[in-house]
Formats: C-alpha cells, sequence, structure tokens
C-alpha cells in the first residue's frame, strides 16, 4: 500500500469516528483523543497485521508450494534506472523488524497470532 492510500484510509477512518462520537472538525478535537476514546488501531495498523498473517500463512507452507516459490524466487536481468519499486516481501520485511519479529517464528501458529496483533485499544 502507498503512503498516500495509507493516508487517505486514516483521513475516512478519523472522519467516520468523528461523525460517531458525534464531534465536528470545528470542535478542535485532536485525533489522538478520538481514537482513545472510541478505543480503536488505526487501519493501517490493522492493514499491517493482516499482510504479517498472510506472510506467516506462506512461511508454514511446504517449500514446494507455488506461492512459497514465488514469493522467495529471484527474477533474473536488470532493474530500470532509479529507486526500485517497492515490493510487498520488502514492506513485509519493515513491517517485521518494525515488530522485532523474525520469519522463523511463524511456524508456531498461536504465537504468531499473539505476536503480530495491533489488538484494539480495549
Amino acid at each position: 500500500m502507498r503512503k498516500t492510500e495509507e493516508k487517505k484510509m486514516d483521513v475516512a477512518e478519523i472522519r467516520m469516528l468523528r461523525s460517531t462520537s458525534g464531534g465536528t472538525r470545528k470542535d478542535r478535537i485532536r485525533n489522538d483523543y478520538i481514537r482513545g476514546s472510541t478505543k480503536v488501531v488505526e487501519i493501517s495498523k490493522k492493514v499491517q497485521e493482516g499482510s504479517l498473517r498472510w506472510n506467516g500463512h506462506l512461511m508454514r507452507r511446504d517449500e514446494d508450494h507455488i506461492g512459497r516459490h514465488t514469493m522467495e524466487m529471484e527474477v533474473q536481468g536488470r532493474r530500470r534506472r532509479g529507486r526500485p519499486r517497492k515490493r510487498w516481501r520488502d514492506c513485509v520485511r519493515v513491517d517485521l523488524q518494525e515488530k522485532g519479529i523474525d520469519d522463523a517464528e511463524a511456524q508456531n501458529r498461536k504465537r504468531w497470532k499473539w505476536l503480530i496483533s495491533n489488538s484494539d485499544l480495549i
């Protein structure tokens, strides 16, 4: 997901949370306060959790599974000039580093689910 798409989703989410809580922009209530009072985690964190969940699913598959093979394959040839395109795997790698998790921990499904969770602020 691109940063612009992520930002648009966050803005739309805050607008919905603000309207459900009965506030308007004119009230000048901070987003953190709205999110804390509604006890909801950012939607971008939920998207991150979903991609990490799918990554764990792929890591638990057999070595010869087509999804795992596709994820780990290296394409031969040269890339275009300039900055390399961001791939799904690159985003997952950054998310894993942010949470301090290793791919090997995906083998234990229960622990993996606990490690990747961005649970709501209950």
